[in-house]
């Protein structure tokens, strides 16, 4: 890459939503861009989390693109291996190679007033870009705490998603610190190995059984010859989950025969009361991520395994001291303590129009319009922004509503022609994250009483969605020009455009949230 390169639009990553950006972008016709990865390979959180047992927890059909449909896929729920290995089958077909830039990190990024352009400055040299679209993800930068001793333990430490394959854990005494979607797969998957597993849990997850099997190959025929089954397959998938939604959202009470069957699933296993016990949650389920496993009670009944009902606190040589005291010795220890979700390190490294930072602007917590741009931040546009999460359905459903808006984005710039900028109305992103919020506060996720990775440090969820994912699709169809200023370069640099619309209240910028037509399939609602 030549110290000065230029191109229409940079994307930084490689999973689903770099991916995503990069086939859109040439679907739109735009072929100068490049996708900025830096990891040696494609994949995003599917290449770097390939710990024991990793799977998905969305069915296989609804957790691809529709518009590169897997009739192959070999289990309903498939493993990391086989996500991987769709998401290079998805960089071959649809010929992105070429403008994949591997082993190059975004080490900052800065906003050009006068020229109208994003400074970047990688691993491996400078470029720029009229456009950034940043899809570094949510899960991409792990999250462990600061434990005081940990530094001086003289065995293993490891990150869930930096697995160490070559340290062999058969014979040892492992601590598995957390208990989220992957410490619940790498706990059975761990425990026949272990010589002792130990499990230290804050709180206790909800779990429910997780359906998995194989697809038969008659299936997978049918899917290969008859490719409306598997769409057909994918609707359905989407639309039970969909009826889902009201009971997150707006009526949380609903929730109590779910709890049910989670009590059912974990009964079947736990007979010991003072174990099933520990394991009960205290909160409504849905407010922390419900999980999905068949395995995960029965391995820790086993006789090697231990249940520590409170956090890791303190580490004394190779005795770890848990917040009530109790104490255990341990040869490795996991952290399955989740991501930098709330305060995404990539925020950190992009300056915009006023010299500040993503993070700076973010400092009382993410917001964004329509879960893509910033204010502050012309020709910035994030793939799985603020508020885009989801708690019950497929995030690549997300991930393709905002594609949609990439794409309109991209020809509102062409449209406008010459050297021009989009930069988000603050009235308008403020407007939409109010809605959002109003919103919130009926649902699970903040009167279901925990504490979770849901929320910032504010308190304030910043990471779901409100809704369905076609009220999603309908929000992020096509971009509005009123809820952003035309930025053009003029002989005193840059500024907004003659003419361009004047500040306003920006209601127009959250109508779809609050009344949506239901559409009858994923790709209805594009």
């Amino acid at each position: 890459m030549g110290q000065h390169e230029h191109v229409r639009v940079a994307v930084i990553g490689s999973g689903f939503g770099g991916l995503g950006a990069a086939v859109r972008l040439r679907r739109e016709g735009i072929t100068d861009f490049v996708v900025l990865e830096r990891a040696d390979s494609v994949g995003g959180t599917w290449r770097d989390n390939s710990y024991p047992g990793c799977a998905c927890d969305v069915p296989s059909h609804l957790y691809s693109f529709s518009f590169a449909p897997n009739p192959d896929w070999p289990r309903t729920f498939s493993g990391q291996q086989h996500i991987r290995a769709y998401l290079e089958h998805v960089a071959d077909t649809f010929r992105l190679r070429s403008h994949i830039r591997l082993n190059h990190e975004v080490l900052m990024m800065h906003w050009d007033k006068d020229e109208l352009r994003w400074e970047i400055e990688t691993s491996k040299g400078m470029l720029t870009a009229d456009v950034v679209v940043s899809a570094t993800g949510p899960l991409s930068d792990p999250k462990i705490p600061e434990i005081p001793g940990l530094a001086d333990f003289p065995g293993k430490v490891f990150h869930s998603s930096r697995w160490d394959h070559d340290y062999d854990l058969r014979g040892k005494r492992v601590a598995m610190i957390g208990t989220g979607a992957s410490a619940i797969q790498i706990v059975p998957s761990i425990q026949p190995e272990a010589a002792q597993l130990t499990l230290f849990q804050r709180t206790p997850p909800w779990v429910l059984p997780r359906m998995d099997r194989a697809i038969t190959g008659a299936e997978r025929w049918l899917h290969r010859r008859l490719p409306f089954t598997g769409a057909a397959r994918r609707g359905l998938l989407w639309g039970i989950r969909e009826l889902q939604v009201s009971a997150f959202t707006k009526r949380p009470n609903e929730l109590g025969l779910i709890e049910s069957i989670a009590k059912r699933n974990m009964g079947r296993s736990i007979k010991d009361p003072v174990l099933r016990g520990k394991l009960t949650p205290s909160y409504r389920i849905g407010c922390k991520r419900i999980l999905l496993s068949s395995e995960y009670y029965p391995a820790l009944a086993q006789p090697n395994v231990d249940v520590v009902a409170s956090g890791l606190a303190e580490v004394r040589g190779s005795t770890l001291v848990a917040a009530d005291g109790t104490e255990t010795e341990a040869d490795a220890i996991i952290f399955g303590t989740g991501f930098r979700v709330t305060d995404m390190p990539i925020a950190e490294r992009v300056v915009g129009a006023d010299g500040i930072t993503l993070a700076e602007a973010w400092k009382d917590g993410m917001e964004s319009l329509r879960g893509a741009t910033a204010a502050g931040f012309p020709n910035w546009m994030t793939i799985i922004g603020p508020n885009t999460g989801l708690g019950n359905s497929s995030m690549i459903l997300m991930i393709e509503s905002q594609l949609n808006y990439l794409a309109d984005y991209m020809r509102q710039l062409n449209v406008l022609g010459g050297r021009a900028a989009l930069a988000a109305r603050p009235s308008a992103v403020h407007t939409w994250n109010r809605r959002v919020q109003e919103r919130m506060e009926r649902t699970v996720w903040k009167s279901g009483g925990c504490n979770s990775w849901y929320l910032d440090a504010n308190g304030r969820n910043t990471t779901l969605w409100p809704g369905t994912t076609g009220e999603f699709r309908r929000a992020t169809r096509e971009v509005d020009l009123a809820e952003y200023e035309v930025v053009r370069v003029s002989a005193k640099g840059a500024e907004p455009a003659v003419g361009a619309e004047p500040a306003v209240d920006a209601e127009s910028a959250v109508e779809a949230v609050e009344a949506v037509e239901p559409a009858q399939s994923p790709e209805a609602v594009r």
